[in-house]
């Protein structure tokens, strides 16, 4: 494996884009383009930044025969064509059956709410409106949970798209790129159609609230209220899901390999948050009995999970790509350690185009013989420091 195929594994193997690279090295995405093409190499601070990026070093870059180093030897599960279309099918029947399932989790408690406020007004007996609410409410979330266990089960074997590093075929990575341009008008149409319900689901509750005092009415609104945010949810579940498929299949976004690094290290922290959480609802409402509000502890907990999960992942993140502090400049970067002779050697015959080894020339990595090559099969090299050479004994 050669210089430009080495970088261009290692840029995979860390989930980032030609770009991303580029940024956390300062040059342009055609420099890094170029770099992977094999028409041109870095100089040798590049090389130096490369390996502290990718955590290896400047020898295994460098040299025909890379040493062991645990991030080249990752292992990566391949996805074949089969495999990838089995996946997306089985999530485009997912994304209905989930998104309907939650639908009706939002909905579950309308009847309850509906015939308790019917009740208060006299008009219904409290009994019949406690047992029919219950049970409506019983039935619609023993559906919805039937649901989620029947497509967590169906989808257990696709558990590594989402947790482990993967290798697409190519025409895997095609058919996914095609699919997921012809969504994305799409994709974007209904999670704008989806937000905004879940924005504009406020205003019947807030308009029954200004201008009703009967509390059916007010009760009423809050149904509706609910109705509409829980469509707008499936909208955004239903394209969310479909869009996520293909994510995972390219490794982008929160699918990446660095995100999917993350998330591993994040596992216990929220087994241990969400436990915590589930403790101080119910111990809080145990003692209290203050069932009605006490429902406020799971936003605020969303609230500080999300919070805690984007000061680990930045706590994490590459320095080179942190910006710089307001009103003042970059941080220093780390001292680099001095680069060892032999890959300063090895740097040297990768940029050379003829180089010779204890008198045996090599043309462009190939074995020339004893004598001299001529200009011709050499080219012109140039160095920044020397004029332009026809060949380079090193």
């Amino acid at each position: 494996m050669g210089f430009s195929e080495r970088v261009t594994a290692l840029r995979k193997q860390a989930g980032w884009s030609q770009e991303e690279l580029a940024q956390r090295l300062d040059v342009s995405r055609q420099a890094v383009s170029k770099w992977e093409s094999g028409q041109a190499m870095p100089d040798l601070d590049r090389v130096v930044r490369m390996s502290e990026l990718f955590g290896v070093s400047t020898d295994s870059l460098l040299k025909d025969t890379p040493e062991p180093d645990r991030s080249v030897q990752e292992a990566v599960r391949a996805v074949t064509m089969e495999e990838a279309e089995a996946f997306l099918s089985l999530k485009e029947t997912m994304a209905d059956r989930i998104a309907w399932a939650v639908l009706a989790c939002v909905l579950a408690p309308i009847p309850l709410l509906m015939l308790s406020a019917l009740a208060e007004a006299g008009r219904l007996s409290e009994n019949v409106a406690g047992a029919v609410g219950i049970a409506a409410l019983l039935v619609l979330a023993a559906g919805a949970v039937a649901v989620f266990m029947s497509c967590g089960t169906a989808s257990e074997r696709y558990e590594y798209l989402e947790k482990e590093p993967i290798q697409a075929a190519r025409s895997v990575i095609q058919m996914a790129r095609e699919q997921q341009e012809s969504s994305r008008e799409r994709y974007g149409r209904w999670n704008v159609v989806g937000v905004s319900l879940c924005i504009l689901a406020a205003l019947p509750l807030l308009i029954a609230a200004m201008l009703s005092e009967s509390a059916v009415a007010v009760i009423a609104a809050l149904c509706v209220t609910l109705a509409l945010a829980g469509l707008g949810t499936t909208f955004l579940i239903r394209v969310g899901i479909r869009w996520e498929s293909l994510q995972k299949l390219l490794e982008e976004g929160d699918y990446s390999r660095e995100a999917k690094r993350r998330r591993h290290g994040h596992g216990s922290l929220s087994a241990a948050f969400w436990l915590g959480t589930v403790s101080i609802y119910l111990a809080y409402s145990f003692i209290t009995g203050d069932w009605r509000r006490s429902w406020i502890v799971w936003p605020v907990a969303g609230v500080l999970y999300a919070a805690l999960a984007a000061a680990l992942s930045r706590r994490r993140g590459n320095a080179a790509s942190a910006p710089a502090p307001a009103g003042g400049t970059a941080p220093p970067r780390p001292k680099r350690a001095p680069v060892p002779p032999a890959s300063r050697k090895a740097l040297d015959r990768a940029r050379a185009p003829c180089y010779t080894v204890t008198d045996r020339w090599f043309v462009r990595g190939e074995e020339h013989g004893p004598q001299p090559p001529s200009r011709g099969d050499c080219g012109a090299h140039t160095d920044r420091s020397r004029a332009p050479v026809s060949a380079k004994r090193l």
